[in-house]
């Protein structure tokens, strides 16, 4: 059965919708007081966050960039971006500036977690104070991630900046069928969201929603003990098909994957990135590393599910765990670009920090585990000049944390102070 050829919502009427989403994630709607009746409130302004002016003063800071470490360094920060940097005595500090003193901590840019699933503003507001001031949506049921994207906009330091992948195209759409009047007719597809035309559509509706990335799988899910994650669900046609769609857009695809033939087939058809992976094999690094395709493994994730209560994910997750390691070393030795994910969904937001706990273990150095959540993340997230350091022009994104990450990257999985957008939470 073919998919209606009704033309997905204008962006500009969704967009409105999305800012009034995020007006009411931040309480702005509420605090403006009840419209009249028949009356048509504004969208909330989109500007640019609210930035705030911040001396950081004192402490070690780290450059992931070049591995440079300053003793006694200065970061000014104003209007939540960084004017000035280095050594106390050659960087002068405004007069009369709000001063964080770092003394006796490193000073470290704001980390990224590459796949993160937020669905709420306690959600957004949790992942910001373990540390993550910049993100990329694993996707969201209701496209509340977009929503969150926008009220990070304007009220920076209740969300991490995002990058929001809206919903899923997968074959079952499930109750996610119902986020978009226009994602309804799928729900009559007997064999699910599977043709050309009805991947095209669900592409379609996230582009015209507002989404900057596109999220698909190829492989079932590892965390539902009733799916095999070997499974494959689409062919490389297929995939192949959604990243069609969204490259016509200038949008990149992110996949969920864990077999070699689907992680195979999911860069071979054009991916962006590579999550999670458990069992990709050397063919498809060789391939990653020539197309410069990213790979997010989600360390995070695959360890908790070992220790799961459900007997089945708990051993899914003990045999997993080693295996992607192996992986995540072997992509590493090869020079294909790695980020850094924890995958949180649910409620629970796992500390970006544990990710490169986990990187390190897996066999990268130290600097190496710390760059897969600060540089190579923003780099993969087109944040490269705005996120992942410490440098005139950057965000005013900071965390402090106590002792050397160098020598024990464990310390960021528990910053002391994180710094958003120039606001010291």
């Amino acid at each position: 059965m073919c998919v209606d050829a009704t033309p997905p919502p204008s962006a500009r009427v969704t967009r409105r919708g999305v800012l009034a989403g995020a007006a009411a994630l931040a309480g702005t709607l509420a605090a403006a007081g009840p419209a009249a009746a028949g009356e048509t409130r504004p969208a909330p302004s989109a500007s640019r966050p609210r930035g705030g002016n911040l001396v950081i003063r004192g402490g070690t800071l780290l450059d992931p960039a070049t591995g440079e470490v300053t003793e006694n360094a200065v970061v000014v920060i104003e209007d939540g971006t960084v004017r000035a940097v280095g050594r106390r005595d050659a960087v002068a500090v405004p007069h009369g500036a709000e001063i964080l003193d770092a003394h006796g901590h490193w000073i470290l840019p704001g980390l990224v977690d590459a796949h993160i699933h937020l669905s709420t503003a306690a959600e957004a507001r949790d992942a910001v104070r373990k540390g993550a001031t910049s993100a990329r949506s694993g996707s969201t049921s209701f496209y509340q991630d977009i929503a969150v994207r926008e009220l990070a906009r304007h009220s920076p330091a209740l969300a991490p900046r995002l990058t929001a992948a809206g919903v899923f195209v997968t074959p079952d759409l499930g109750d996610t069928v119902l986020a978009d009047p226009d994602l309804t007719p799928l729900a009559r597809l007997k064999d699910g969201v599977r043709s050309a035309e009805a991947l095209r559509r669900v592409v379609e509706v996230n582009l015209a929603r507002g989404a900057d990335v596109i999220k698909t799988r190829v492989n079932e899910r590892a965390g539902l003990p009733e799916q095999d994650p070997l499974a494959q669900v689409y062919s490389h046609d297929q995939l192949a098909e959604i990243v069609a769609a969204a490259r016509r857009r200038g949008k990149g695809v992110l996949c969920h994957s864990y077999s070699e033939q689907g992680c195979h087939d999911a860069v071979t058809a054009g991916i962006r990135s590579l999550e999670h992976g458990a069992f990709v094999g050397e063919r498809t690094l060789h391939e990653m590393r020539r197309r410069g395709t990213y790979f997010t493994p989600t360390l995070t994730a695959i360890a908790g599910l070992a220790e799961s209560t459900n007997p089945v994910l708990a051993e899914r997750g003990r045999a997993y765990l080693p295996v992607l390691k192996r992986a995540v070393l072997a992509a590493h030795e090869l020079g294909v670009p790695l980020a850094a994910g924890t995958d949180s969904s649910g409620g629970t937001v796992r500390p970006i920090g544990r990710e490169v706990e986990l990187m390190h273990a897996a066999g990268l150095p130290a600097l190496d585990a710390i760059r897969t959540a600060t540089t190579g993340a923003a780099r993969l997230l087109g944040l490269d000049r705005t996120a992942g350091r410490l440098a005139r022009g950057f965000a005013g994104d900071a965390i402090l944390v106590d002792g050397d990450p160098l020598a024990h990257v464990s310390v960021l999985e528990q910053p002391v102070r994180v710094v958003r957008a120039g606001h010291a939470l």
